[in-house]
């Protein structure tokens, strides 16, 4: 039985194959593969993009799906998340998706539980099938990723997108550049830079990060203004460059990416949407058929 806990979960021969089963999906055609199959949703975290991939691409391929709400479960009347955990596999899911605040908790579920478990986010951990998404839709513009350049901007220290992002990309060859002010910067052995223009010189990727506020235990900017004039990418900052630009998402408006790049054609933002569900359905199928 295999877990989806990190990127390294997938080899890199498994990601590419991984890759060209997403293709196929990407005609958004439902699928039987999965009939008679059930995955159960726990988050213990709000989102809107990845719980809402995971359940389309699930019910796209004939699963059925269901979704615990926290808030509503025995898990806000004192029941230890191992007993929920436990509780549901008596159940007899196919597969549990799970997200977390706290780094680690699926791994360590992935001890009690006899399915697979779908990391959708673990504190400042890791993000898997984010990453995926991320460079899928690198790939979909440039076919040979190997010694491209990217630069990876904003908030990479608290960042599960960035980590996650970071293994999976240096696993393809890709050239990575750390560009955040310094307390936004993890202990690294890559390339960093505290300068967005310098940065972001030569790159053919970019890719930003929203700013976690509620990872900080302390206030760093006196205002999330600020922060944009050094870090928010704009049209100035942008101009003619042949890039890519990414967000994981949820974009904060002026503040990561302005109004005006929003709408710039080299803004794959809505592309890693989409992208997300084909790669998920992918993911799915290889972990449960």
């Amino acid at each position: 039985m295999k877990h989806l806990i990190n990127t390294k979960d997938f080899t890199k021969t498994e990601i590419e194959k991984l890759f060209e089963r997403a293709e196929e999906f990407l005609d958004e055609k439902p699928r039987s593969i999965l009939q008679g199959k059930n995955i159960i949703t726990i988050f213990f975290e709000n989102s809107t993009r990845t719980r809402s991939s995971f359940e389309i691409a699930a019910k796209r391929l004939g699963s059925s799906v269901v979704s615990l709400d926290v808030s509503k479960s025995s898990s806000s009347k004192g029941e230890t998340l191992f007993d929920t955990a436990a509780n549901l596999d008596a159940m007899g899911p196919d597969a549990i998706i799970v997200r977390h605040k706290n780094a680690g908790v699926p791994k360590i579920l992935s001890n009690y539980i006899n399915c697979p478990i779908i990391n959708a986010g673990d504190g400042s951990h890791a993000h898997p099938t984010q990453a995926l998404l991320d460079l899928f839709t690198i790939k979909k513009y440039i076919k040979n990723v190997k010694g491209k350049k990217i630069a990876i901007v904003g908030d990479i220290k608290n960042s599960r997108v960035a980590n996650s992002n970071i293994e999976l990309l240096s696993l393809f060859g890709l050239d990575i550049t750390l560009v955040a002010p310094p307390h936004f910067l993890p202990k690294t052995n890559l390339k960093k830079c505290y300068d967005l223009s310098e940065g972001i010189k030569g790159v053919d990727i970019i890719m930003s990060l929203r700013t976690q506020s509620e990872r900080h235990a302390n206030q760093i900017y006196a205002s999330l203004k600020d922060y944009a004039n050094d870090y928010c990418i704009t049209k100035k900052i942008l101009a003619d460059k042949d890039v890519i630009l990414l967000h994981p998402g949820p974009v904060n408006r002026n503040i990561d990416i302005d109004d005006e790049i929003m709408k710039d054609p080299r803004c794959k933002v809505l592309e890693q949407v989409k992208n997300g569900v084909a790669v998920r359905m992918a993911v799915l199928e290889k972990l449960i058929s």
